[in-house]
């Protein structure tokens, strides 16, 4: 099994609305794939059907790991190896991070590696100062992406969508999240980074850039794609995919 995520023909839509037209997506394990697009183009919308959000209508299929996830229940999903980074990390005001990773170790009781991942990541990424205090609560962008990142790594996901982890922060604190990214690069996980901007993919080493528009993958390609998209932008691929959708209607 060389693929932790497999998507094949990944459609959704929200009443009459089509949003996804048929994704189709493969990320080796050990690899960081960055999906690239305007606003409106589909993003966020793949990685909140992925992880089984329920505004949409979807079909297709997904595979985590080799196991078809379309069907599940978040949860379900999570279990199969599924982990998302918010743009926007959720604060949890009376519940520290080291109730929530308890929590996250009782739900995985087989995980016989848990103590002491909680305990590595920690000391990596500098957290002891923050594990007993209430998620999230009073941080800074930058330190709210750190928690992100240290709950990816504590997790061991096999696929982790990382949803515009750039967006809101300075030019340090997006070298310092994508440092961290690259940390937690493993041949055990496949990443997926969802980001409007090619400034954090210049402290990346990307395997493979993908531009979705309009719902769909139009382009793949390595790192260079990024690079083209900074000096033309997403015009040319909007206007063909309008010319597209307009002779199917």
């Amino acid at each position: 099994m060389n693929d932790a995520l497999v998507v094949q023909d990944l459609r959704a839509q929200i009443g009459d609305l089509q949003i996804l037209r048929g994704v189709d997506l493969s990320v080796p394990f050990g690899e960081v794939h960055a999906i690239m697009g305007p606003n409106g183009s589909g993003k966020s919308t793949f990685s909140h059907v992925l992880m089984g959000k329920q505004d949409y209508q979807a079909s297709g299929s997904a595979l985590v790991g080799g196991v078809e996830i379309m069907g599940l229940t978040t949860d379900q999903r999570a279990r199969a190896g599924l982990y998302e980074a918010f743009q926007y990390p959720t604060e949890i005001p009376g519940v520290s991070l080291d109730e929530l990773t308890a929590e996250m170790a009782f739900s995985n009781p087989d995980d016989d590696g848990f103590e002491a991942r909680i305990d590595s990541i920690s000391e990596r990424l500098d957290m002891a100062r923050f594990r007993t205090r209430a998620v999230n609560l009073g941080l800074s962008g930058g330190e709210k992406k750190r928690s992100e990142m240290y709950l990816l790594g504590v997790a061991k996901p096999k696929v982790a969508i990382l949803d515009e982890i750039d967006s809101g922060l300075d030019i340090d604190a997006v070298r310092e999240v994508a440092s961290i990214v690259e940390d937690l690069r493993s041949p055990e996980v496949g990443i997926v980074l969802i980001t409007h901007y090619s400034r954090i993919l210049r402290y990346l080493s990307v395997d493979a850039v993908h531009v979705m528009v309009s719902g769909r993958i139009v382009k793949s390609g390595g790192p260079e794609v990024a690079e083209e998209l900074e000096g033309s932008g997403y015009v040319e691929y909007q206007t063909a995919e309008a010319g597209n959708l307009a002779s199917l209607g």
